[in-house]
């Protein structure tokens, strides 16, 4: 039985370990931190719980199809809540859109902002129906995309207009800034710019149509113990406490890896740490021929986040689950974030509010939420351990006395705050990105880090930074993909989902 490690396990990990482990593999999980989830990790404290990344369901089918590969079925393991509306979007000028599924209601809510958009509506919805296709349906974001798919796509990507900037696409149907707004955010939630990011991540609304946006009691952190109890049912190893030192490579083949000064031999190695960490500090030099130190510096890498997590002994019923709360510049703020590299002034921000739809994430008559501020990474010049104290009073005397969340301060019984310097320390993250590779033109598709290393034989790369990319459904994605990369240079088949299989 050939042996498998994989570094690290955020949503990629787990699922590239799950794949591997069912298609015959003996696979070993390594995780730096006390506990398994990455970037979904989770903090209890005082009755209050939250999710620290990932807040949201997209796609529940790709989640299951993780799940069928080792012969499960999700609905064992999760119980999923429809949220309706998906968002609540709160714009400078007062006025509010609630964002959902429902064709009716949006287009009946947008014609409060300009009729025409509204007339729109339906001509947009046909437009990504067929990104989606391209990339879920026609499955080109499950297999590894080498220049050759590249080019295969390359017809349909300049028919579809898929190349050109997701806003700019969006302006040809919606002419009101608040609609173009609701359409063209949704590469903010992959670290990307929706000025450049290329329109084929439209796709993403029309993900949350098709298949709704989601939560699991518990939240996010439900649905990585649920996969962590599946890999351990077929047989898979977690080791945590275990950070990963180096990456073997021995005549020009990744040969095992030292955590914790132990060595552990392998087949085959899949990195689900970040794109940067992974070459920088674990490959050493000699090894890389195309992701040199120099290249992989020269990389554009997307914006970090300021988080504030909340425990708040008070109620307020003006926020959804999730809630936008935005400034009034829209380019020049994201310009500040991605180009100049500043800490503007203004802010926009997004607010995750578990408890609205779940009691148990917070004592009786409480709040548990998080703030996410969009901020630049650490190429900016902002020294975060003295400006995050700061920058969070700003931002919660921002909510309580501009937006009425009243008495917020007096109420707070639980605060942390994760900053850019946090990404860094805490999840490896070059220049503490949130998510790692910007998402623009020349870094989509075969743009992107492969799936398999392009220097070391049987290294591979899983997660956020490589194909198709970063979100939940993406990420998920990349565990396909690099699975499909794996079996194909061992010589073994692709094999469908298991049966389901009884659970002891």
């Amino acid at each position: 039985m050939k042996k498998i490690v994989v570094i690290g396990s955020g949503f990629g990990g787990l699922a590239s370990a799950i794949r591997l482990q069912a298609q015959g593999f003996q696979v070993t999980l390594l995780e730096k931190n006390a506990k398994v989830g990455g970037h979904a990790y989770q903090i209890k404290k005082d009755g209050y719980t939250f999710d620290m990344g990932p807040s949201l369901i997209t796609a529940p089918d790709i989640i299951d199809d993780v799940f069928k590969a080792a012969g499960r079925n999700m609905a064992d393991y999760l119980d999923l809540i429809y949220l309706d509306p998906f968002y609540r979007i709160y714009y400078h000028d007062g006025s509010v859109l609630d964002y959902c599924g429902d064709g009716e209601r949006m287009k009946a809510q947008m014609a409060r902002f300009n009729q025409k958009d509204a007339d729109n509506y339906d001509r947009f919805v046909d437009y990504i129906r067929k990104l989606y296709q391209a990339v879920i349906v026609d499955g080109l974001g499950k297999r590894p995309f080498d220049l050759a798919t590249m080019l295969q796509f390359l017809p349909k990507a300049l028919r579809l207009k898929a190349l050109l900037p997701a806003y700019h696409v969006v302006s040809r149907f919606f002419k009101d800034a608040r609609n173009r707004f609701a359409f063209s955010f949704h590469p903010l939630f992959i670290g990307g710019s929706p000025f450049r990011a290329p329109s084929v991540y439209l796709m993403i609304p029309y993900l949350e149509k098709e298949g709704g946006v989601w939560f699991t009691p518990g939240g996010m952190y439900s649905v990585v113990e649920a996969l962590e109890k599946v890999f351990l049912e077929i047989g898979g190893e977690i080791k945590t406490d275990c950070e990963v030192s180096k990456i073997l490579v021995e005549n020009g083949k990744a040969a095992g890896v030292i955590a914790n000064g132990e060595r552990y031999d392998a087949d085959a190695v899949v990195s689900n740490g970040h794109f940067a960490h992974t070459y920088l500090d674990l490959i050493d030099p000699q090894h890389r021929k195309k992701w040199s130190d120099r290249r992989v510096k020269k990389v554009d890498y997307g914006m970090s986040t300021f988080l504030i997590y909340l425990g708040v002994k008070k109620q307020y019923p003006k926020l959804l689950h999730h809630t936008l709360i935005l400034s009034e510049r829209y380019k020049e703020l994201v310009r500040d974030i991605f180009d100049r590299k500043v800490l503007a002034d203004d802010f926009s921000m997004y607010l995750h509010v578990p408890s609205r739809t779940d009691a148990g994430m917070a004592p009786q008559g409480c709040e548990s939420m998080y703030v996410l501020v969009p901020v630049p990474n650490l190429e900016a010049n902002v020294d975060w351990s003295t400006m995050a104290r700061p920058f969070a009073d700003k931002i919660l005397a921002f909510l309580e006395e501009d937006f009425g969340m009243e008495g917020l301060r007096a109420n707070i019984e639980v605060e942390e705050l994760f900053t850019p310097d946090d990404f860094r320390v805490q999840r490896n993250n070059y220049l503490g990105t949130a998510w790692g590779v910007e998402p623009k033109l020349t870094q989509t598709a075969s743009f992107r880090p492969g799936n398999r290393s392009e220097d070391v034989k049987g290294l591979y790369l899983v997660g956020a930074n490589t194909h198709p990319g970063a979100g939940v459904p993406g990420v998920l994605l990349t565990a396909e993909a690099t699975e499909r990369a794996i079996l194909e240079d061992l010589g073994k088949p692709v094999l469908t989902a298991k049966p389901e299989l009884q659970i002891a």
